[in-house]
């Protein structure tokens, strides 16, 4: 299937919103991204494209695409035929006869999907009536069918194959006013667009969410009308009591206006009418209503997710309201002394209920996962026990852990997303982290205690090179004064004429050799003298390093 739902990654927070309020279990497939990050993206073969997800995520990460654009394109070329759904009164309920003015203005032809409520509400009588249908779930929503044609195929049997009121108003306008023109629909509806596909009679779903933001962005301003006026000379016949579809039990007040014995049971909203339908699944066929009524909104089609509309339930209930009188009033007009319907009359003459039928696509549902192929998962997730396996905090969007292990079983959602597996690593990691402190913290204190240590052998070492360079000076002072007694006796043998000469030449030689030995003596404690200088100066830039380290280790361990 296209894709409808479209995520916008760089605006998901990964708040599991979507995943929590969506009621088809396979639509979302959440996963890590590098950067630590959670997103949800949508599988588009299974999405029910109901819209929920649009309407409940706050963050703008969703939204959808509809046919606005290129019905616009097309408007421009080939005269459309638009078809205006009865919800277009309570979304503009001071601007819908403008909008339907401006297209008619642009050539167009516009019909009443309301007229074909009437004919979907007549076709569900008369197939009641002959028992061509059993006990039935109605099917003007797309979103339901979508929902039954993947998650529970064995309900076909039971799903309405009258089609829905958009459809049956476009099978009229080709079967039998013989219009070809290209069908341009009005709707409130994301979910119309799989309608539209699957069954080929409608060429564009123009949302009117997306119709007001093209409008607004081509600066397109619409005439106001009167709030109290429902009536438009459309091109063909208005529609009747039809109009009231678009408002939670509008099919069953259509039925019961007819034939109030029939068995009606209505059910409306993603948290309640999904759970039912599945409840509906796996109950004996002798406890069904004769028909389900049911609906994806909670409020009906008036507030559905591609509406665009500021309009409160109340708003939108009152101007139900008033609808139906202004329907009531005409089909009253209409109806014969004996209290026959005049339009079902002119259906039942016209009409073949054969050409109001439709067919539908069931798909192979998943297989669930047994106990044993998610009892690893479980483990996987940090559940060990059965109570940690009812956790059901609902924090990863899913009404169970056991919903949870299925979609990270079908690789729809990772583990990492399980708010008890992600404590479980974070106890882990803490506790992984308090070890290394504590060994950090030791080897801190060794250090600490070889730094003092080392210190206080500089400081051993700084006062012995002191005393060397006391010894070293003392030493360089007296061999200076040796050195000159010897020069003095050899000058004074030299002078002394009395001594002899051999012993004074040997006396001399002995003499010099011992000035040498004294010169050599005062170079090398000169050199001593200058490294004492550099080891010093070394003691005291390593000093200065121990002093840091030890600043830096305390740091540490503080922190």
């Amino acid at each position: 299937m296209n894709e409808v739902i479209i995520v916008k990654p760089d605006k998901c927070v990964g708040c599991n919103a979507c995943v929590r309020n969506c009621p088809a279990p396979e639509a979302n497939v959440t996963k890590m991204l590098e950067d630590g990050r959670f997103i949800t993206t949508v599988n588009p073969d299974r999405c029910i494209t109901c819209g929920e997800c649009v309407r409940t995520c706050n963050h703008g990460a969703r939204d959808y695409i509809d046919d606005t654009e290129a019905a616009m394109s097309r408007l421009n070329k080939d005269k459309l035929i638009v078809l205006a759904t009865p919800a277009i009164k309570t979304v503009f309920p001071t601007q819908w006869k403008g909008i339907l003015d401006w297209f008619r203005k642009k050539g167009c032809l516009i019909y009443d999907v309301s007229f074909g409520a009437d004919i979907c509400t007549w076709a569900h009588l008369r197939a009641i009536q002959d028992k061509k249908v059993g006990n039935v779930i109605t099917q003007p929503c797309a979103a339901i069918v979508k929902y039954i044609e993947i998650y529970q195929p064995k309900l076909l049997n039971n799903l309405s194959p009258i089609h829905s009121p958009i459809s049956c108003a476009v099978t009229y306008i080709k079967k039998y006013l013989r219009r070809t023109n290209p069908i341009a629909v009005l709707t409130p509806c994301i979910a119309k667009k799989t309608e539209f596909t699957e069954t080929g009679l409608v060429d564009y779903n123009v949302t009117f969410g997306k119709l007001k933001e093209y409008f607004d962005k081509n600066g397109i301003r619409i005439t106001a009308n009167s709030i109290d006026d429902f009536e438009y000379s459309f091109d063909d016949q208005q529609g009747q009591v039809g109009a009231v579809y678009p408002r939670p039990g509008g099919l069953r007040d259509n039925i019961w206006l007819h034939d109030p014995d029939i068995n009606i049971t209505t059910s409306e909203g993603v948290h309640k009418v999904y759970p039912e339908l599945d409840m509906y699944a796996n109950m004996p066929e002798y406890k069904h209503p004769e028909v389900f009524d049911v609906l994806s909104c909670e409020f009906g089609c008036n507030v559905g997710p591609a509406s665009g509309t500021n309009q409160t339930v109340f708003d939108v209930m009152a101007t139900m309201r008033e609808v139906e009188k202004e329907a009531k009033k005409r089909r009253k007009t209409g109806v014969f002394r004996s209290g026959e319907d005049r339009l079902f009359k002119k259906f039942d003459d016209e009409l073949r209920l054969s050409d109001f039928m439709r067919n539908y696509r069931p798909q192979t549902p998943t297989p669930v996962p047994t106990d044993s192929q998610l009892e690893p998962i479980f483990e996987i997730m940090g559940k060990h026990t059965e109570e940690d396996k009812h956790y059901d905090c609902h924090a990863c969007g899913y009404r169970s852990c056991h919903d949870m292990a299925v979609a990270i079983y079908r690789g729809l959602n990772t583990p990492d997303n399980c708010i008890v597996h992600a404590k479980s690593v974070l106890i882990a990691r803490h506790s992984e982290l308090a070890e290394q402190h504590e060994r950090l913290a030791e080897i801190t204190n060794e250090c600490l205690d070889l730094s003092e240590r080392l210190k206080k052998d500089l400081r051993d070492i700084n006062d012995n090179m002191g005393t060397i360079g006391q010894s070293t000076t003392a030493t360089s002072e007296r061999a200076g004064v040796v050195n000159n007694l010897l020069q003095n006796i050899v000058k004074f043998c030299n002078n002394n004429s009395t001594m002899d000469a051999d012993s004074v030449k040997q006396l001399i030689e002995i003499l010099e050799t011992t000035i040498k030995a004294f010169g050599a003596l005062d170079d090398n404690v000169n050199t001593t003298n200058a490294s004492s200088g550099i080891i010093n100066n070394s003691i005291i830039e390593i000093s200065r390093l121990v002093d840091e380290i030890n600043a830096t280790l305390r740091k540490t361990e503080r922190n």
